[in-house]
């Protein structure tokens, strides 16, 4: 169930905010605003909570469901949005995917990564892609082990389909921010190991509306924002 809409000039009020304080952040912790690029995550929001961001500026949604996201992607067609794919991938899903998303950040195995590859069709440009890596190494959460990510990149990077661009990752709650920096810090130092090998890799996406400070602190390029945006999902 979507949430339902809120007003526009609410909505408007939250994204200049959020833009402020990822711009204060930044300037706090000796990094350019510019480096920081805001992904909107629009699962179980409005199409017209999405219309009203595109109209004040955001471009970029993220979305968690193949049937959601597609719904949405047809009637907002008219608009020039860049469709972030942040969920779980199950390998019946990955033509629709595949097919209709320019990032994918989520690619936690090679058979999911081979598919997306094969998949992609040849009228459209390569496939932007993250590495998803369960940081915290919970049973519960998807995501490749750090000791597996090397030789994710290695079989990535021979893919002509796909673009290798970094790494995403959620790690467990947590509410102090010094605890929140460490695994993000672990993540970038992961990073900048990888970069030795694919020095054009460029992409953290990491930081939710819970943990914002402590990802721009440890260096996030992407931070996925819902809540602090469009309001708790119903």
């Amino acid at each position: 169930m979507e949430s339902e809409a809120i007003c526009e000039v609410a909505l408007s009020e939250r994204l200049m905010q959020l833009r402020e304080t990822i711009a204060d952040l930044a300037v706090k912790y000796h990094r350019q605003p510019d480096e920081i690029r805001l992904l909107a995550v629009s699962k179980k929001h409005s199409v017209n909570n999405i219309r009203t961001a595109y109209h004040h500026g955001q471009t970029a949604f993220g979305e968690n469901y193949v049937d959601e996201a597609e719904a949405k992607i047809k009637i907002l067609q008219d608009l020039k949005i860049d469709w972030h794919y942040i969920g779980p991938i199950q390998s019946n899903k990955t033509r629709r995917i595949a097919e209709q998303f320019m990032w994918v950040h989520s690619i936690d195995r090679v058979k999911v990564a081979q598919r997306l590859n094969d998949q992609r069709p040849g009228h459209l440009p390569p496939l932007n892609v993250c590495i998803q890596v369960n940081i915290d190494l919970e049973s519960t959460k998807s995501g490749a082990l750090p000791e597996h990510a090397l030789a994710l990149v290695e079989a990535i990077l021979l893919m002509p389909k796909l673009r290798l661009r970094g790494l995403m990752a959620v790690p467990r709650p947590r509410t102090v921010l010094n605890e929140q920096r460490e695994p993000f810090a672990r993540l970038r130092q992961l990073f900048e190991r990888l970069k030795s090998v694919e020095p054009k890799l460029d992409t953290l996406s990491m930081g939710m509306s819970a943990d914002i400070e402590a990802a721009i602190a440890e260096g996030t390029t992407m931070l996925r924002v819902g809540t602090a945006l469009f309001g708790p999902r119903v």
